[in-house]
């Protein structure tokens, strides 16, 4: 029988990895799993060597204050793995964990087949890690067309299989005016999922809701949640004793309500694409701890943090980082868009520009899960 190793970093890479497991499973019964995985995998019947949230350190800081804790999970898996003798090592996201398992597996054992899935952000920052990572990597799954041209150049083995989020998906109808006032006119805001970027962005976003409420009626403001962080969300709006906002931690009526919003403000990062994908215009905040912001200013090499205006070369959607996130500037920039529907309009053209070039005529649960297939 097959065996595959799976790798995973945080939540997110552990959600990525069990749709290709999935779609694998159908091509394939005769396989058999291990891992260092989460809830998801967990739910496909894969054991994980540990729990997931021991790994998951966020920030450049929190990885140098447990850098031996890490190291000794490393070593951990990497003996796991040896042990398990895996015909492939799939390994998703979070390279700092993954990619360091890889390589030492590699070094020990080079007839384990090493296949990873969302591709280091080399266009962003030390694009000359390919070189190095293609001594460990055999196969790289990229996530967006752009990035070839950075492993084409090392002559490293990469496939373009799409963007998860970009995948066609038709749920069921839900009627939102059920759950929601009628007759008011929706924002959809997404703080971030870690406690670290809701203690930061919280106090902005509800002082701009402030603002909102002193200039213009009839919104309401919806914050989108994990259900981990439900509860605090709550608490910072029932500090500001503002009763115009509300929480959801549901998916599928996330996914409904951010469709019938006019307008979304969100932290830095891929819920952009889904947002876009909704055709609905928004506005990029992110705001850091200085000592991460000088780390990641000195490395970074890319003009904006969205991937949409990196694709584009130009903001299309507007950035406010750093010092220029704050609630003056959220409401200036929010309030030129909702005063003038042709600046919506030019927005949502330009950004499906942009999604066009990221999707494929499959899902990338399907291509990548075939690429596995091949070096079976």
């Amino acid at each position: 029988m097959k065996k595959i190793f799976i790798v995973t970093g945080e939540p997110s890479g552990d959600l990525l990895a069990s749709k290709v497991i999935q779609q694998l499973k159908k091509q394939n019964s005769e396989i058999e799993y291990l891992s260092v995985g989460g809830e998801n995998l967990k739910a496909l019947g894969i054991k994980s060597i540990y729990d997931l949230k021991e790994i998951t350190f966020i920030g450049f800081t929190n990885v140098i204050l447990n850098i031996f804790k890490i190291n000794k999970k490393i070593n951990k898996t990497v003996k796991a793995i040896l042990d398990f003798n895996p015909d492939i090592l799939f390994t998703v996201d979070s390279p700092d964990f993954t990619l360091r398992v890889a390589e030492r597996v590699k070094k020990q054992n080079k007839n384990i087949k090493t296949i990873h899935y969302v591709a280091p952000q080399v266009w962003v920052w030390r694009e000359g890690r390919v070189k190095k990572i293609k001594k460990f990597i055999d196969h790289m799954l990229l996530l967006f067309n752009f990035e070839k041209i950075y492993f084409d150049k090392e002559n490293m083995s990469n496939e373009f299989v799409g963007h998860p989020l970009l995948d066609e998906t038709s749920g069921g109808k839900i009627d939102i005016n059920q759950i929601f006032e009628k007759n008011k006119a929706l924002i959809s805001i997404f703080p971030g999922s870690r406690k670290s970027e809701i203690d930061i962005l919280m106090p902005i976003l509800l002082d701009f809701i402030k603002l909102m409420n002193s200039n213009y009626q009839d919104f309401i403001f919806i914050f989108h949640a994990t259900k981990h962080h439900d509860a605090l969300i709550k608490s910072y709006i029932k500090s500001k004793g503002i009763d115009n906002c509300e929480i959801i931690s549901d998916d599928k009526i996330k996914s409904h309500t951010l469709k019938k919003s006019i307008f979304a403000i969100a932290k830095s990062g891929t819920v952009s694409l889904e947002i876009c994908k909704s055709k609905v215009p928004s506005i990029i905040v992110y705001k850091m701890n200085f000592i991460n912001y000088l780390i990641v200013r000195s490395l970074v090499k890319v003009r904006f943090a969205n991937i949409i205006n990196i694709a584009a070369k130009k903001e299309i959607i507007p950035e406010l980082l750093q010092a220029k996130c704050n609630s003056i500037n959220l409401f200036k920039n929010v309030s030129t868009f909702i005063d003038d529907p042709r600046k919506i309009k030019e927005q949502v053209e330009k950004t499906q520009i942009i999604l066009d070039e990221f999707k494929t005529p499959f899902s990338s649960a399907d291509l990548a899960s075939k690429a596995i297939i091949k070096y079976l």
